[in-house]
């Protein structure tokens, strides 16, 4: 990866996460988890994906689900910075004028599946998957899933029949935060060893470090380098990625801040400086 290709990485990721603070207002959106994926969505909408906004309709397009669907304000940050639809309309967060919501609506341009309970779009993903392959189309699936979402069964019935049928063109990608809501995933039901896991499976098995666009590249050229089925991307994030004060704290899934604690955050993302936000407690939960 070139400096400048990492640089224009960079600066898009830095304005999908102001767009994120900003939505953290007004009614507040899960802003935690949305922070912690914002590399990985932009590195998948920028270098690996086959889709346009002129082609969110194209059958041969690539196909990106986001099971984690309470962190579609980073893929609604990204798909208006790559103009999907007008940045604009991220001010109607919440409005009933419009469909920016908590969760995925596919009445959103560049939204392939509605989303919202846990542990459900992995299914569909292996479903288009499926139907992919009997077609024998060049399309992919990628599925975007929590670290907390592998406590849902339904996950591993998924991961075990897609290894089944043989899926090479499914790529499952887990956000590795460490948190499930407000509890540490291995606190609550531990996931590690993780890989071994997968691996237990037959899936092609990557780790990394989320918010590296190098490692992110690293990681998908080995994927498709060793893959003869399902893969899945292990990436190591941070809960709240961009805002030290606050990263890494379990009250910080759900964030309905106050217009003033909103100029500051947007200073702290903006300067890397943490910020003493005044309010006590956060309005967070």
């Amino acid at each position: 990866m070139t400096s400048t290709h990492r640089q224009y990485c960079e600066q898009l990721a830095l304005r999908v996460r102001e767009r994120i603070v900003r939505m953290a207002t007004g009614g507040g959106c899960f802003i935690g988890a949305s922070l912690s994926c914002v590399d990985l969505l932009v590195f998948l909408y920028v270098d690996v994906l086959r889709i346009l906004p002129d082609t969110v309709n194209d059958p041969n397009r690539d196909f990106l689900l986001l099971s984690k669907g309470h962190d579609v304000p980073a893929l609604y940050g990204v798909l208006a910075e790559l103009s999907f639809f007008e940045t604009s309309r991220l001010a109607n967060h919440l409005m009933t004028s419009d469909r920016i919501y908590w969760h995925p609506n596919r009445a959103i341009p560049g939204i392939e599946f509605h989303s919202g309970s846990l542990g459900h779009l992995l299914s569909v993903g292996i479903g288009v998957a499926c139907d992919i392959s009997l077609r024998e189309g060049s399309n992919r699936v990628f599925v975007v899933c929590g670290d907390g979402e592998l406590n849902e069964g339904s996950m591993w019935e998924g991961i075990l029949v897609a290894q089944a049928k043989q899926l090479r063109n499914l790529t499952l990608v887990v956000d590795r935060n460490g948190f499930q809501a407000n509890l540490l995933t291995e606190d609550l039901i531990p996931l590690e060893p993780l890989e071994k896991k997968f691996e237990a499976f037959g899936w092609t098995v990557v780790r990394a470090d989320g918010h590296s666009f190098e490692a992110l590249e690293g990681a998908f050229s080995r994927i498709q380098a060793q893959r003869v089925g399902p893969a899945v991307l292990i990436a190591d994030t941070v809960r709240r990625k961009g805002l030290p004060s606050i990263e890494r704290r379990a009250d910080t899934w759900f964030a309905d801040f106050s217009a003033a604690e909103i100029d500051m955050l947007l200073e702290e993302l903006h300067s890397g400086a943490p910020v003493e936000l005044q309010s006590a407690p956060l309005h967070v939960r």
